[in-house]
């Protein structure tokens, strides 16, 4: 077994290239579809990501920032942004793109605690660590008094989730890990369990996203 970020490392190191970067986040009990992620999709702005964008109004804190394309549009536009990834190769994209980010985990201690303004989780990162209340929570406590969590959920329809999963690039597969899913229909909930409240849930280009402030 491979671990797992060195399995990103190297599909972030592909990507850059402009080879396939293809990633499989499989979960290892019945939870859903296998996830089908291209690594090449996080070096340049997707669709929804402008609205997302327009939300951070104030420093912004990028959590399991990738290579960085959100934090380095953030910084391109004159916006104080800082990106935070546990990939040594996502900080180093990061950065070559122009945007502040350090090396780092969420639950450990980080720049401004208390101070954000805005504190976003993109691409699925809310299910960081396998345990979205706890990672809410920890933002929560990241945050200015008048900032917002900018979250990317599941569709309607789609059921949360727990598990372990395993990344595959392609004939390698890592270490196991746990992550997490939450879908639009249970963000209410996981917020105000969370000391946080849905201010808005909107959609983009067939994305679905959550605005959160404090309760």
């Amino acid at each position: 077994m491979t671990a797992p970020l060195l399995l990103y490392g190297t599909a972030l190191r592909r990507a850059a290239a402009g080879t396939p970067a293809r990633i499989d986040l499989v979960p290892q009990v019945r939870v859903g579809p296998v996830r089908s992620l291209d690594a090449a999709a996080w070096s340049q702005l997707r669709p929804g990501d402008l609205g997302l964008l327009r939300r951070c109004r104030g420093a912004t804190l990028d959590v399991g920032c990738g290579p960085g394309r959100l934090a380095a549009e953030l910084a391109r536009r004159g916006q104080d942004a800082l990106g935070v990834d546990i990939s040594p190769e996502a900080v180093r994209q990061t950065r070559r793109r122009g945007a502040a980010a350090v090396h780092g985990c969420v639950f450990g201690p980080l720049p401004r605690e208390g101070g954000w303004r805005a504190v976003l989780l993109a691409d699925g990162n809310v299910g960081i660590g396998g345990d979205p209340q706890r990672l809410l929570r920890r933002c929560a406590d990241l945050l200015h008094p008048r900032g917002v969590v900018l979250v990317e959920v599941e569709p309607p329809g789609v059921r949360s989730w727990q598990a372990q999963v395993v990344l595959r690039h392609g004939d390698r597969t890592s270490a196991a890990f746990p992550w997490a899913g939450v879908g639009a229909d249970d963000v209410a909930d996981l917020a105000r369990r969370s000391s946080l409240r849905v201010r808005l849930l909107w959609t983009e280009a067939g994305r679905w996203f959550a605005d959160l402030s404090p309760r």
